[in-house]
């Protein structure tokens, strides 16, 4: 069996906050360790004083961010150092207090504050729905060509320049394309699962899960063979609908996805052949006289 997982522990050096742009979040962080603080998407502008991007430059914090990224690292330059950073992100600003400290946490994640009517609106997305979503993520290309208005609400991304990919010992899985119907709350994913042995591979077409950040969310709907021929790939949807506790996951298309599957291969039993039978003679008894 090739199983991959995807392992994490959660602890307290590990912590989640809500975001509130009223709120000043402390967070503290080390000189011999390095904090990434997560947003739910691409951050859109960093300010802080005190802070630099150059190791070679003198400061009181050490901050790496790519561009278009959601998250940033920090690492304290000096001892008893404090200063605040500035984070715009969809349209508003949050401020968060470095402090450096012998017990700094490790990983920060900032999550939307939960929509208390979504669980109201996610019993509305039926199963007859969520098979017309499938259908329409199938249709898109064509429905994006000749009839754009019935997909112009549609968020699309294409990864063929930036694979996401699980591989695994025995199969992979890529994904190819994303939709999100906002509506919904549904993202709906086109992946691609790679059997790299010469056996069959089988895994539950309702097995799929996606991992963001720290967080891992079931499907609601998939449309899945569940079986690869050796190296081949078969093609597999899915959808991810809420979270697991009926709120909205408000997930943006843009972020780092990782699907999860569980799979194994099957040996190839040959047909018995049965064994050639002889035909029996026929048998005739003599008749007395």
């Amino acid at each position: 069996m090739g199983v991959c997982l995807i392992a994490g522990a959660k602890d307290k050096a590990i912590q989640d906050f809500i975001l509130d742009e009223q709120t000043v979040y402390s967070i503290p962080v080390s000189g011999y360790r390095v904090t990434t603080i997560s947003f739910p998407g691409p951050i859109s502008a960093i300010d802080a004083a005190q802070v630099t991007i150059d190791p070679q430059k003198p400061a009181a914090f050490l901050i790496a961010h790519a561009k278009g990224s959601s998250f940033f690292s920090v690492r304290a330059e000096a001892r008893k150092t404090t200063t605040n950073v500035n984070i715009w992100w969809n349209n508003k600003t949050y401020v968060i207090e470095l402090i450096e400290s012998d017990e700094p946490l490790l990983s920060v994640t900032f999550q939307n504050a939960p929509d208390n009517s979504a669980s109201v609106h996610t019993e509305s997305v039926t199963p007859s729905r969520l098979l017309a979503l499938l259908d329409k993520a199938k249709a898109y290309p064509l429905l994006k060509a000749y009839h754009s208005e019935t997909v112009a609400q549609v968020e699309y991304r294409n990864f063929e320049k930036e694979p996401r990919i699980l591989d695994c010992t025995n199969y992979a899985v890529k994904i190819e394309e994303v939709f999100r119907f906002n509506p919904e709350d549904t993202l709906v994913f086109r992946v691609g699962v790679t059997n790299k042995t010469d056996q069959e591979l089988r895994y539950a077409p309702n097995g799929f899960s996606l991992r963001v950040g720290e967080r891992t969310y079931p499907q609601s709907i998939s449309d899945a063979s569940g079986v690869v021929p050796p190296h081949a790939e078969a093609p597999a949807y899915f959808a991810i609908t809420g979270t697991p506790n009926g709120g909205r996951n408000d997930l943006s298309i843009k972020n780092d996805f990782f699907v999860i599957l569980d799979a194994h291969t099957v040996e190839q039993v040959p047909p018995i052949t049965p064994a050639p039978v002889e035909p029996v003679k026929p048998h005739f008894q003599g008749r007395r006289r």
